[in-house]
């Protein structure tokens, strides 16, 4: 599909929605999100999606020139809908996105459709039962957590990083890692950035909450 056909697309909806091109720059911008974020299409199209929605979930910032959803989108793999924090004209509200993946027949983009459905009064109603559960029971916190609508659940984590974050749960030491799994303390620290990468985390720590929320591990 040509940018004009998206933008034709996305007008013909009454959810906030738009397009994003394959360097995370949005190309098509609906009324109905100029109402929910308070930017125009003018506006809007032309700037990176991240700088507009600041997007976060349960533990911190998502959106990144390196989000999850973009890595998706690259790779063409359909992704379910999710749940994200982002800067709307009303102040911080979660909202439910879907993405729709269009390709270009006139070159090799790739496109991003998002569709964003204000929900914050479910999503905060979702967390305050997930907290109740796991102070008032011996639920773990990862278990609660499973059922989670976060976009880090579409991370292509292979076997072996899945495996490495799992005993970074357990808080194992690189050199244990290594140990247990008959690698050098090089490769491990070079799977921990492949994880820190693909789940657009900074720290050890953010990677294995945000793999526990997404049900990664």
């Amino acid at each position: 599909m040509r940018e004009e056909e998206l933008r034709k697309l996305i007008g013909g909806t009454s959810d906030a929605a738009f397009v994003v091109d394959s360097g995370r720059v949005v190309v098509g911008w609906n009324k109905a999100a100029e109402k929910l974020f308070g930017a125009t299409a003018k506006q809007a199209i032309g700037q990176p999606c991240w700088i507009i929605l600041q997007g976060k979930d349960e533990c911190g910032a998502v959106c990144s020139p390196n989000c999850t959803v973009g890595q998706a989108v690259s790779g063409l793999r359909p992704m379910e809908n999710f749940d994200l924090q982002v800067q709307t004209i009303d102040g911080e509200q979660w909202c439910n996105v879907s993405i729709v993946i269009a390709e270009s027949n006139t070159s090799t983009d790739i496109y991003a459709i998002h569709i964003v459905r204000p929900g914050d009064l479910r999503k905060r109603l979702e967390m305050v039962v997930r907290d109740f559960v796991v102070s008032s029971t011996d639920v773990p916190a990862e278990v609660a957590m499973i059922a989670s609508r976060t976009p880090a659940r579409e991370s292509d984590l292979s076997a072996r990083e899945i495996e490495v974050l799992r005993f970074l749960a357990t808080g194992s030491t690189t050199r244990s890692i290594a140990y247990e799994l008959h690698i050098s303390t090089t490769t491990v620290n070079n799977h921990v950035q492949h994880i820190l990468s693909k789940l657009d985390a900074h720290t050890r720590l953010e990677a294995i909450r945000r793999a526990e929320r997404a049900g990664l591990i």
